[in-house]
């Protein structure tokens, strides 16, 4: 394969940061030959012993993030039960854009808050950009709020005039309109502004983030852009607010890894593989996201490590989904044709413990009609495996979206069939979910979905240890037979992926 993998040896140069727990592998049995035996020895426990250990990960060092010591250790702790287990991982390394981004827009007084970075502000994107750290006065440069009926109408900012009596060392707030923000930010140095807060002009359409751009020679002054929400709530309920507006970030190309482990067993030609993503983002923990995913497909595998399975089974742990699906994305992209074609299915689990749940399985045979891409042949099928797990349970299920957001994206793209679940991340619950599976309606299905609070207490364990059976249901089920899927029924016995909708 055209992979950069490694073996173990990889991780001799790496700091282990953990001791090698006693897990359940320690216990496996080696008789796990059916979705009842694989359920019973798949336990919340051994799933929240992995838990414990990612929370001790971000302790340590913050985060799980890509690129961050505490990626680097939550490698070497999945690494590190698997090889336990009687597994030989392996990593695949990559390249990687890096991002880190310390911006910061403030209200310092009156009445102290932090506005939310990526979804109340970002900064901005000129060339060259100016990193600062300023605390100010807020002034409203020729402003019009609430903005004018017509869209791109506000001439906020764009001539030197509109600083007619501007206090050099303010912050100026200057709003989208007719002029590119570069002049806007270069006008308003002009004038004396310390910083500078852009923000959207108001109308529909035109109220969320953007990423202003442009050249700005000799700008030297940080610069921010907000929602008009956020302006608003500056201009309107705190006039005169001093505001800091920091802009501090770091660009460059770091390293990654996806982790493997290969079942010893089964058809080589005819490979079911099963895969969570393994970082967080940079503002916290993550062990719903995707800790929950990652915790539960390591106890699955544990336990399904001395089984002997008709179609191979691989496990995959990826790196830099945060960053916008890029390890699944390099896997797909290094995998030569005829090695894709190998696989049967792609089953995918991120955030499968949210504390305000549902049960969600990927929508395979597109019934809700709200799919964006085209979903693969045999993708029903698989959807059909959890929907019988969770009635036999007598469970509530629903259908969830292939929405492009997890690392299914690059699967689905080369028509391997897929599937998994979810159970919600910052999309609110309905007062019908609240009724069919409890909880609260009105509220996230996660209100720490990536925030710092994603912790240890962040789950909802009754989803947690349901889904954790699922999970191994799936697996088991498919690593025995995935006729239904692709029509293979036997090692070496290929009859073509059933249609869609169909079972073969």
């Amino acid at each position: 394969m055209v992979q950069r993998s490694r073996r173990l040896a990889l991780f001799a140069v790496l700091t282990l940061v953990l001791p090698l727990a006693v897990t359940g592998q320690a216990l496996a049995d080696p008789n796990n030959n059916s979705p009842a035996k694989l359920t019973k020895a798949v336990t919340l426990d051994g799933v929240l012993r992995h838990l414990d250990a990612f929370q001790s990960i971000a302790d340590t060092h913050g985060d799980r993030a890509s690129g961050r010591p505490g990626y680097q250790a939550s490698v070497n702790y999945v690494v590190s039960q698997l090889s336990a287990a009687g597994y030989s991982p392996s990593v695949q390394e990559f390249d990687f854009p890096y991002v880190e981004d310390d911006s910061r827009l403030d209200r310092v007084a009156p009445a102290p808050r932090i506005f939310q970075r990526d979804n109340e502000f970002t900064r901005n994107g000129f060339t060259p950009t100016f990193e600062g750290d300023v605390t100010g006065v807020i002034q409203p440069v020729d402003v019009t709020v609430p903005p004018a009926p017509v869209p791109n109408t506000s001439t906020s900012g764009c001539e030197a005039a509109d600083f007619a009596g501007f206090v050099p060392g303010r912050v100026a707030m200057l709003q989208r309109g007719t002029c590119g923000f570069s002049v806007k930010a270069l006008n308003a140095q002009a004038a004396g502004a310390a910083a500078v807060i852009l923000f959207n002009e108001g109308q529909p359409g035109r109220t969320g983030l953007t990423t202003p751009i442009g050249d700005t020679p000799g700008l030297a002054i940080p610069v921010v852009f907000a929602t008009y929400a956020a302006a608003e709530e500056l201009i309107v309920l705190t006039p005169g607010a001093t505001v800091r507006v920091k802009v501090d970030f770091t660009e460059e190309i770091r390293k990654a890894w996806n982790v493997f482990a290969e079942s010893r067993a089964g058809n080589a030609n005819n490979v079911v593989m099963a895969g969570a993503h393994l970082d967080s983002v940079q503002d916290g923990p993550g062990i719903n996201d995707n800790g929950s995913g990652t915790a539960a497909l390591l106890e699955t595998a544990i336990h399904l490590k001395k089984v002997k399975t008709n179609a191979k089974v691989r496990f995959a742990w990826w790196g830099a989904e945060e960053e916008g699906l890029l390890g699944s994305e390099h896997y797909i992209a290094t995998l030569p044709q005829a090695e894709q074609d190998k696989i049967a299915l792609y089953l995918n689990f991120d955030m499968v413990g949210s504390p305000n749940h549902f049960f969600g399985i990927y929508d395979g045979d597109d019934s809700s009609g709200t799919a964006p891409v085209p979903i693969p042949p045999g993708s029903a099928q698989i959807e059909d495996v959890f929907e019988k797990f969770y009635a036999d349970r007598g469970l509530p299920s629903e259908d969830t979206d292939f929405s492009g957001r997890s690392d299914y994206g690059p699967f689905i793209a080369v028509n391997i069939p897929a599937g998994g679940l979810f159970t919600g991340a910052e999309d609110v619950k309905t007062a019908e979910q609240a009724a069919r599976y409890g909880g609260t309606a009105g509220i996230a299905f996660d209100p720490c979905y990536h925030q710092p609070c994603d912790t240890r207490s962040n789950l909802n364990l009754t989803a947690l240890d349901v889904n954790a059976d699922a999970i191994a249901t799936a697996v088991i089920t498919f690593a025995f037979d995935t006729s239904t899927v692709n029509g293979v029924r036997a090692p070496g016995k290929s009859h073509g992926r059933a249609p869609q909708g169909s079972a073969s």
